[in-house]
């Protein structure tokens, strides 16, 4: 139980906090008004995973970029959507509150209790225990909805239909894929059930680690924003996978740079089988072989690079100089003549 001092602290960090932030960064401020005068965005959805401890936030919205003021999460504190008429507080005073001790129930009580105005809101939020909380205010638009389920929420408004909520959960729930896949489905699945009354422009998909690393950029798994386009959803799908793809590769790096060549050549065929036809992996797949002295093995793969993107062959001779090659002329050769 938190004591009354503990609280008060609490709320003095988000006094001080909240009045450090620039007025571009709330809607409200930035028109001199304490309510916004258009909703943000329309269906959300926060979750921890209880098996990793992962925290994710994802939305769609037609609204311009939506990700850059509704999705908020931080590793070891929590995640939080907030949206409706949107004041982009409720994600930056949140995480401070949980940061501090808080649980997502507790800093949402307490947010909603300093807002002017409640009624226009809809915020989402999890703690790094799972703990969830959730307010959907009188005044969001029709058709709109919330769920509190184990370790997430979902929440939504200005919906075609009432259903959209119910199939997020499903989706959501049934998924056996890890996080960012799951939080992925629910945004597919609201889209299906008609999404928004509006239709659709931005999306966004953010997953960080369970605990801090000290270093926020690698504490971020994934980070996707589609600011604007006319299916969100499908290019949010293919990022993600991009993403993946971009993960074995520097999961490949790391390998490279212990010694575990066959651990490193492993996650570039991971990388390859998530992005055919794509030349990248394949290039630095090859570079690995040959710096480990598989020069053989390697060919065939630089080939298939230098079909796929023939300016790869003016880039094999640069790798000396950064001591990615050996400093071996004939083998340089060998590997720049590689399909002729």
């Amino acid at each position: 139980m938190t004591s009354p001092s503990a609280w008060l602290a609490r709320l003095s960090t988000v006094i001080l906090f909240s009045a450090a932030i620039s007025p571009s960064d709330s809607m409200a401020w930035a028109q001199g008004l304490d309510r916004p005068l258009r909703p943000v965005s329309t269906y959300s959805i926060v979750a921890r995973d209880a098996e990793t401890g992962e925290l994710g936030v994802a939305v769609q919205s037609h609204w311009f970029s939506v990700g850059s003021s509704v999705v908020w999460a931080e590793s070891g504190v929590g995640a939080i959507a907030t949206q409706s008429f949107i004041d982009p507080s409720y994600g930056a005073n949140g995480l401070v509150l949980m940061g501090t001790g808080s649980t997502a129930d507790q800093a949402l009580r307490g947010l909603v209790s300093a807002d002017s105005h409640p009624e226009v809101r809809q915020v989402g939020m999890v703690d790094a225990a799972g703990g969830t909380a959730v307010h959907t205010g009188s005044l969001a638009i029709e058709e709109a909805c919330h769920f509190e389920g184990e370790g997430f929420t979902v929440q939504a408004n200005l919906m075609h239909h009432p259903t959209v909520c119910d199939a997020m959960v499903r989706a959501y729930s049934s998924n056996a894929g890890d996080l960012a896949e799951r939080l992925m489905s629910a945004l597919e699945a609201a889209e299906a059930e008609g999404g928004d009354i509006r239709g659709r422009q931005s999306a966004a998909l953010l997953v960080v680690a369970a605990r801090p690393s000290g270093r926020e950029w690698q504490d971020r798994q994934f980070d996707l924003r589609v600011d604007d386009h006319d299916e969100p959803l499908v290019e949010l799908r293919r990022l993600l996978v991009v993403a993946r793809a971009y993960r074995h590769m520097n999961e490949g790096d790391e390998q490279v740079t212990r010694g575990n060549i066959d651990a490193a050549v492993e996650e570039y065929r991971k990388a390859e089988g998530l992005l055919p036809g794509e030349s990248e992996p394949i290039f630095w797949h090859a570079v690995t072989l040959a710096s480990a002295g598989r020069v053989e093995e390697s060919l065939p793969l630089f080939a298939e690079a230098y079909r796929l993107h023939p300016e790869w062959r003016e880039l094999v001779p640069r790798l000396v100089g950064a001591q990615l090659l050996p400093d071996d002329a004939e083998m340089v050769e060998r590997i720049i003549e590689a399909d002729r």
